[in-house]
């Protein structure tokens, strides 16, 4: 099964797999509006975003509107490349299975 040599251990986590594709089809996205999207506490969000970090498949930029702070999110060229491979990886093997 050459395919799963392939495939992303990263991307096991349907967590990680919904960060992800909200993060390659959008420019940036906040915290709070992963948050809500994909309905997950605080930290169980910021974990997995620690370890899509961690991976460069990521980036985090903080800031300030006001007097509030902004954390948002987006995914780097690496990150894009790897769930773009994987969801290759995932369509080869359900056609293999049909």
């Amino acid at each position: 099964m050459e395919w799963l040599e392939k495939f992303n251990k990263v991307f096991e986590s349907k967590v990680r797999l919904g960060i992800m594709s909200v993060l390659v089809v959008n420019e940036a996205v906040s915290f709070n509006e992963l948050k809500e999207l994909l309905q997950l506490t605080d930290g169980n969000l910021a974990s997995h975003l620690k370890a899509l970090e961690e991976t460069v498949y990521i980036k985090v930029q903080k800031q300030f509107m006001g007097r509030k702070p902004l954390t948002t999110y987006k995914a780097t060229e690496a990150g894009q490349k790897a769930f773009t491979d994987h969801l290759q990886v995932l369509e080869n093997m359900i056609r293999q299975n049909m």
